[in-house]
This record gives C-alpha cells, sequence and structure tokens, in this order.
C-alpha cells in the first residue's frame, strides 16, 4: 500500500513555528495548487486548491529559516486526517500533508511575459498544442501521431 503525495505549488503564508514541551520543532504553512480546464463553454477556467502542510524537527527548522509567502516549493509527504474536540466540545477534523521533503524551486511561475501561465498543465496557451489532425479515411487502424508538430520546443526532461 501506498500513501504518497506531491505538490508543487506556492506558499500563501509564512510558515507558523510551535516549538513543543520536549524540544520538537513543527511548522505549518499552507500551499496552493492550480488547476485550468476549459468549461462547458468552452472558456477556460483555473481552479485553485489549498494544502495544509506539516513539516517536523530538522526540516520545520529548515522551513522556518528559508520559506517566505509567495515562494515555490515541491513538496513531498503523506496525507494524514485527525480529529480534536475544540473550545465549544464540538469533534473537528482536518486533512493536512506531513511532508517528509521540501524544495524551494525558482520564483514558482515563471516570467509572464513568456506567455506561460506557471506551469500549471493544461494551461490556455495549450489549446493549440494538440496531436495534428488525423488524416485517416475511415480506416479505424490508421494511427494518429501523438507528438505534436512543436514538440522540438518543449522543454519538459521528460
Amino acid at each position: 500500500m501506498v500513501n504518497r503525495v506531491i505538490l508543487i505549488g506556492n506558499l500563501g503564508r509564512d510558515p507558523e513555528i510551535r516549538r513543543l514541551e520536549n524540544g520538537a520543532v513543527v511548522a505549518k504553512f499552507p500551499i496552493a495548487t492550480n488547476e485550468n480546464y476549459k468549461d462547458k463553454n468552452g472558456e477556460w477556467q483555473s481552479q485553485t486548491e489549498w494544502h495544509d502542510i506539516v513539516v517536523w524537527r530538522t526540516l520545520a527548522e529548515r522551513a522556518e529559516s528559508t520559506l517566505k509567502k509567495g515562494m515555490g516549493v515541491y513538496v513531498e509527504g503523506k496525507l494524514t486526517h485527525r480529529s480534536w474536540q475544540d473550545q465549544d466540545g464540538n469533534t473537528r477534523y482536518t486533512t493536512e500533508v506531513v511532508a517528509n521533503y521540501f524544495r524551494i524551486i525558482s520564483g514558482g511561475r515563471r516570467d509572464e511575459s513568456s506567455g506561460s501561465s506557471g506551469g500549471y498543465f493544461p494551461a490556455p496557451e495549450d489549446e493549440g498544442r494538440s496531436a495534428p489532425p488525423s488524416t485517416d479515411n475511415g480506416d479505424s487502424s490508421a494511427s494518429v501521431s501523438e507528438e505534436p508538430d512543436n514538440a522540438a520546443d518543449d522543454d519538459l526532461p521528460f
């Protein structure tokens, strides 16, 4: 069984640091991820999701000294769920990513003048980047190239 989360997003605020009585350090911070899609009217929409991240010990100390609101960050960890009683006795629930690794990524967003929307997929600019139209003449065994004409311009490492 696997419980692994990988997120790339932007910090919503500086990490909140707590030092526990036993000496352990914990940091919490939210990151935002975006997803772009076309709605039923063919208009591009962007949906932002917020994720609560928790890091412990030396990773929390590193987060305290290096992470700032707005930075781009790559996070790996596991999804956790927990519950607690609030001051009024109500049971509250939360879902968090307990990270075991993070890495700052350059800016989190590409230069807007480059025509990129920050590396989130798909982007409105990708609309014209589909495979060339099929030239099949009714023969269902004809194949369509899965590589767009501008594949040489693709800067992805895979």
